[in-house]
């Protein structure tokens, strides 16, 4: 398909199909349904990913984990590997994928990242909140990071044991510093993440 007008909104789509999408327009597949994304995200989304991205980056040089940025496809899978039976592909903001089998087909992917960062804007936070958050759940990511843009403030998410995402303390702002037991040795400034933002 070459437009976006070609597809059926009601229909219930695979990875398969979304391969063969010609068209510029971004798109996220939620249990086989279409979801728009947001228009290109403003200048203080921009630099809140590059404020994430470099000290990432540089931590992860002689490491095993890989961090990525949007657009990168995520495939959220269970036992389901075939592109005709995976019916959820996202594209979160930041991503650090630490098992290189779930990257071994060069596409995307394959599998829940260990780490998700989604940073909101005005067009996305519905979706992002509360659909994302049961996906990034179910599926198993073991941290999923919102970030506040307007507020200034990240919210941290821990998987449990038993499945279920538990907040991992109060909202963190200036001052603070962001640590994981997923990258050991890692401290992020809060202060450097929301560096340079009008």
């Amino acid at each position: 398909m070459k437009s976006i007008d070609d597809l059926d909104f009601s229909k219930t789509y695979t990875y398969a199909d979304y391969l063969l999408w010609k068209f510029d327009e971004r798109l996220e597949l939620i249990k086989g349904k279409i979801f728009k994304m947001s228009p290109a995200p403003s200048i203080n989304h921009q630099r809140i990913i590059v404020n994430l991205l470099r000290p990432l980056a540089n931590f992860l040089l002689d490491k095993p984990c890989e961090v990525f940025i949007a657009p990168f496809d995520v495939r959220l899978v269970r036992n389901e590997k075939s592109d005709k039976k995976v019916k959820t592909v996202v594209q979160p903001d930041v991503c650090i994928v630490c098992d290189p089998g779930k990257l071994a087909d060069q596409r995307s992917c394959l599998g829940a990242p260990d780490l998700v960062v989604e940073i909101l804007s005005s067009g996305n936070n519905a979706k992002d909140l509360p659909i994302k958050y049961d996906l990034y759940e179910v599926f198993g990511v073991k941290e999923y990071w919102v970030v506040y843009p307007i507020e200034q403030c990240l919210l941290r998410y821990v998987l449990t044991e038993k499945g279920k995402f538990i907040a991992g303390g109060r909202a963190l702002t200036f001052g603070d510093k962001i640590t994981t037991p997923i990258l050991p040795g890692l401290e992020l400034a809060l202060d450097d993440v929301f560096l340079n933002l009008n």
